[in-house]
């Protein structure tokens, strides 16, 4: 556990990673949280605030941690969960990354796109399998010409059913009986299944909240394109 003594406190993630200046210099719809426990002697508090820094260290919490952090619970709860999904799941994490970017495109979280984008390329989704994650249009309310734009696109046939997936639980949220069985045909294992399902149904979560308290004033931004973020991973 962290200890923040008075008056001079020990190092500590927090003292590693510099609290960013988020709340100096970015607004949104509501003031961010302190990016250290705002009172040292509240115990359960600042376990949380080091819970989330944990998580995120080498690097300080982010944009999204100072918004949930107004109430600790939820932040410390909604760190548990994403946690999970991020850190012990056997799903591919490429495959993974590919649905949140889905998810992004259709709940237009910009946010979620930016910063997960690059996260699918550098787990090996190809720049042309996340270009068609972006371009392609809805697959859940069974437009013929969007089925025959999948099909012809070029995802793999697990990409395509993954994509399928993702689309009708995001847009309709009742899964056809087919399109969970593709899940089965292609090859996903029961356990992969319930962990792209929670992780789907964990980032429209967080879409939903990104976009609602427009976390880092990204409502207004553009989506990063395919193009310059393959670029900007050749480069390093």
């Amino acid at each position: 556990m962290f200890t923040f003594p008075k008056p001079r406190p020990k190092p500590s993630l927090f003292k590693l990673n510099p609290p960013n200046n988020f709340t100096q210099t970015r607004k949104m719809r509501l003031p961010y949280a302190p990016s250290t426990p705002p009172d040292p002697t509240d115990l359960p508090t600042t376990e949380i605030y080091s819970r989330i820094a944990a998580r995120r260290h080498p690097r300080p919490l982010i944009p999204l941690d100072l918004s949930l952090l107004h109430s600790p619970p939820v932040a410390d709860g909604w760190n548990s969960f994403l946690g999970a999904i991020r850190t012990q799941t056997i799903i591919d994490g490429g495959l993974l990354e590919l649905a949140v970017c889905r998810v992004a495109v259709l709940t237009n979280a910009i946010y979620e796109w930016n910063a997960h984008a690059p996260l699918a390329l550098k787990g090996g989704i190809k720049g042309a399998e996340l270009g068609a994650v972006r371009t392609l249009p809805s697959l859940a309310e069974g437009d013929a010409k969007a089925d025959e734009q999948l099909e012809g696109s070029q995802l793999t046939s697990v990409q395509k059913a993954v994509v399928r997936y993702v689309d009708e639980m995001t847009r309709t949220v009742k899964v056809q009986d087919s399109t969970f069985e593709k899940l089965k045909e292609v090859g996903l294992s029961d356990r992969e299944i319930v962990e792209l399902t929670t992780g789907v149904a964990g980032y429209n979560c967080v879409s939903r909240v990104l976009v609602a308290l427009d976390v880092g004033e990204n409502n207004g931004k553009e989506m990063r394109s395919v193009e310059d973020l393959v670029a900007d991973l050749e480069r390093k």
